[in-house]
Parts: structure tokens; C-alpha cells; sequence
């Protein structure tokens, strides 16, 4: 019984750490051969401000709950659990998932996406920006370079819209 016990513990444990594939993408093709992805919770474009006003806002208030669109600029490369989304002004923002509950495609950059959540400007610890930069892919003398922490604009995602 103990030993029944000890390894469902061990599963558990294994399963939690390394973390779940989140949810799968739903993806659509429109009349005109468009194809469409959606993660996380369902949502439409419809709506959606660029990111240069989102910027606008975040000026005026903490914390902006909005629906926005941009481009992706980057994202992990080991699992898809974050990315960067940018437009033509150079404006960034950096974008995690709501409860870790779905992740972008591993090649995703260039795509266009909207997104639907809440948006606000956080300093980034050098710990955490070493991790992201390994998470994309960076060299270990790039990593190495990161000795300052960052002040930086933040999105929680809880629904993406993609298209390519």
C-alpha cells in the first residue's frame, strides 16, 4: 500500500513539474481559404485595438483589460508558453497564457494574432529575462549580457486568435 501510494505521489509530482500540453488548437478554414487557429478561450477578432493604442492606454492606468491585435515577434522555443507580439511603431509587449492553460506553436513568428486579456507594465527580474532568453534559443554569452532588470509591458492572454 505504501509503495501503491509513494509512486501515484511520484506521478503526480512528475506530471505537475513538467507541466501539462495545455489546451489543443482550434483551427478553422473560412470560405475564401483562410486559415484561422484559436487557443484558449474562445474568442472573435471582432473588436480588437491595435497596439499602439493598448500603449496609449497603459500610459493613462495600471492595468488595462482590452482586446488587442499585433504580430509575433518571438516565442518559447521549448514549448510555446509565451511570445513576444510587436507592430510597426517598435512598440512591445510580452504575453503568458491564463493558468498555463494553452501555448502557441513553436514556429510561430511573423503570424498575426489578437488577443483577448489584460495588460500591464511590470519590472522583469534578471533571473527571469536570463530564463526567457534560454527559453528562445539565446547563446550563453547573450544570456550572460542580461545584468539589469527591465521595466517592460505584460499580457495575460486568456483566448489568441492566429492567423498567418
Amino acid at each position: 500500500m505504501k509503495k501503491s501510494l509513494l509512486l501515484l505521489s511520484f506521478v503526480a509530482t512528475i506530471i505537475w513539474s513538467c507541466g501539462g500540453e495545455g489546451q489543443p488548437a482550434k483551427t478553422t478554414i473560412s470560405d475564401d481559404g483562410a486559415v484561422t487557429m484559436s487557443f484558449g478561450e474562445e474568442i472573435t477578432p471582432d473588436g480588437a485595438i491595435p497596439l499602439a493604442d493598448m500603449v496609449s492606454q497603459l500610459g493613462q492606468k495600471d492595468t488595462v483589460f482590452t482586446k488587442v491585435s499585433g504580430v509575433v515577434e518571438a516565442v518559447c522555443k521549448k514549448k510555446g508558453c509565451w511570445m513576444n507580439i510587436v507592430n510597426d511603431n517598435g512598440d512591445e509587449v510580452f504575453v503568458k497564457f491564463k493558468d498555463y492553460g494553452f501555448f502557441m506553436p513553436l514556429d510561430c513568428e511573423g503570424a498575426k494574432v489578437v488577443m483577448d486579456g489584460y495588460a500591464t507594465v511590470e519590472e522583469t527580474s534578471v533571473e527571469e529575462l536570463r530564463h526567457y532568453a534560454e527559453d528562445e534559443g539565446q547563446s550563453t554569452e547573450e544570456i550572460a549580457a542580461i545584468t539589469e532588470p527591465v521595466r517592460e509591458m505584460k499580457f495575460m492572454a486568456h483566448g489568441v486568435v492566429m492567423t498567418e
